[in-house]
């Protein structure tokens, strides 16, 4: 038999739904009017630009913004199509794809990061306190956790290995 939620659990579990379900338009409504993104449009173009040479195999790009490759794949299409990234096969290794950001990708990221840092910032950052960003941070890795127990996506990997490295907070 199943047991029910508790009044607390349930009102906690609703409320993380309502987050999960309201962050990503909100972020979504200031990237499109900034820059014309979405936020994982956003998500890919920065990750590229903290990247060695701007510069990502797809299947790396895939695990630090938590896609599958064909999600990675179309969105890629589409940003390339705008010039803001552009694809290669690998000269080391013709298997493997490589996304580049572009000078136009790059300043992109530069003009749209401020705003979209503020509204991180605004919905999120500047509600909470140190101990409660400590928090949320440490319940965010148990629940990825229980999503990626095999640590595919770097978000979870990167926390895990931040949390362990002495001296990195």
């Amino acid at each position: 038999m199943t047991e029910w939620l508790t009044s607390d659990q349930l009102r906690a579990w609703t409320r993380l739904e309502a987050v999960a379900e309201l962050l990503p338009g909100a972020l979504d409504q200031q990237l499109q009017r900034d820059a014309a993104l979405s936020h994982y449009d956003y998500l890919v173009l920065a990750k590229l630009s903290e990247a060695p040479e701007r510069t990502l195999a797809m299947t790396q790009l895939a695990a630090q913004t938590n896609a599958s490759l064909p999600r990675l794949s179309h969105v890629a299409a589409r940003l390339e199509a705008r010039g803001l990234l552009c694809r290669r096969r690998s000269a080391e290794d013709r298997r493997t794809t490589l996304a580049t950001l572009t000078a136009v990708g790059w300043d992109t990221v530069r003009a749209t990061a401020p705003g979209h840092v503020a509204e991180v910032r605004r919905l999120v950052i500047d509600r909470l306190t140190d101990e409660q960003v400590r928090q949320l941070d440490a319940i965010a890795l148990a629940v990825l956790t229980a999503l990626d127990p095999d640590g595919r996506l770097e978000a979870r990997c990167t926390a895990t290995q931040e949390a362990a490295a002495p001296g990195r907070r």
